[in-house]
């Protein structure tokens, strides 16, 4: 409850009949049979006002959601009369911005006696709140705001950091960062720092994403990595404005999504046609010395009767991997087995 109401030149107030944000559609119910729907107002009854007022929900049908609706619907006007009835307000209007979604401007609201007043920034309405007496639960008091020094009080770190990460966009990207931090660590396990970043951006996305009205559907959609562009446009589950994703921002992740992927296939395909630089298989081609005496094949097939003695110093090509420097003590290279040439 606020002792004081005071609009802004340029707002408007009210439409505060309660819906639904999140799953569930936004249909309306469909009228219900007769019978149903609220009896006719006995004429100089003094429930007419009220039964007029709720006409518009006592219409729904008898089902689930609309019994919901209803509940809804009564508890925020009755509390919505409570509170102005408390402080001496429009009470028939405040139950009419409930039931009926109306909204009034900034001087309207003061004409109809639902503000106390207007006021251009603070320092004007702290003069004209000046000597006001207000009624309080220890009695009224008499407001002393002339000179009085007005505090700000910005938002914690914590909830700037809320508000940032619970943009749809930053949410996506976010998702997105972890996805490809975890797949490359996955991929080239070893590497500390994509693993980290990826899951911290995968736990923060997922946070932000408990705090949206999301659709799981999409969501899964962009985990499997496969109809991303669906997955994107079913991730968000609500008509509300400023919730939706837009779709140049769906279609430059998608974009960096196959740019990405294609690159990652691209490297691994050069890599896999790269001569083999390490282990036994990297000797196949290479050209040694014979340092000690030693047995090699006739033309390189590897016979064992087709053997011939080979003097230190000879030169000789590796035709498989087999070569190997057996002993480094004794630097002599020998040959493991008889595919050697030369």
């Amino acid at each position: 409850m606020s002792h004081i109401a005071a609009m802004a030149s340029g707002t408007n107030l009210g439409a505060a009949t309660p819906i639904q944000i999140g799953m569930g559609g936004d249909k309306a119910p469909d009228k219900g049979p007769v019978g149903l729907t609220q009896k006719p107002p006995v004429a100089g009854s003094s429930a007419n006002a009220s039964a007029s007022a709720s006409a518009s929900a006592d219409a729904l049908p008898l089902d689930t959601r609309s019994t919901e609706m209803r509940k809804q619907v009564h508890d925020a006007a009755a509390y919505i009369c409570g509170l102005a009835q408390l402080c001496g307000r429009n009470a028939d209007w405040a139950e009419r911005a409930v039931r009926e979604a109306v909204s009034l401007s900034a001087t309207e609201a003061l004409a109809h006696h639902v503000v106390d007043l207007n006021a251009r920034d603070v320092p004007d309405l702290l003069r004209q709140l000046d000597g006001r007496t207000v009624p309080t639960a220890s009695g009224n008091v008499t407001l002393h705001t002339a000179h009085a020094a007005a505090v700000t009080f910005e938002p914690d770190w914590r909830s700037q950091f809320l508000a940032v990460i619970t943009d749809p966009n930053i949410a996506l990207v976010l998702l997105m960062a972890g996805m490809y931090g975890l797949f490359f660590e996955f991929a080239n396990p070893g590497f500390v720092l994509p693993s980290v970043v990826g899951a911290i951006s995968l736990l923060m996305g997922l946070l932000a994403m408990q705090m949206l009205p999301i659709n799981y559907v999409g969501l899964g959609l962009i985990f499997l990595g496969i109809a991303f562009l669906i997955g994107a446009f079913m991730l968000i589950d609500t008509n509300v404005p400023g919730y939706g994703i837009p779709l140049p921002m769906i279609a430059a992740v998608t974009v960096f999504s196959m740019v990405f992927v294609l690159g990652v296939s691209r490297l691994a395909l050069r890599a896999r046609r790269r001569p083999v630089v390490t282990g036994s298989e990297s000797l196949i081609g290479s050209v040694g010395v014979m340092l000690d005496d030693g047995l090699l094949p006739r033309n390189g097939h590897g016979a064992q009767d087709a053997q011939e003695r080979s003097p230190a110093g000879r030169a000789c090509r590796a035709s498989a991997g087999a070569c190997a420097a057996r002993h480094p003590s004794r630097r002599a290279m020998r040959c493991a087995s008889s595919r050697v040439t030369a």
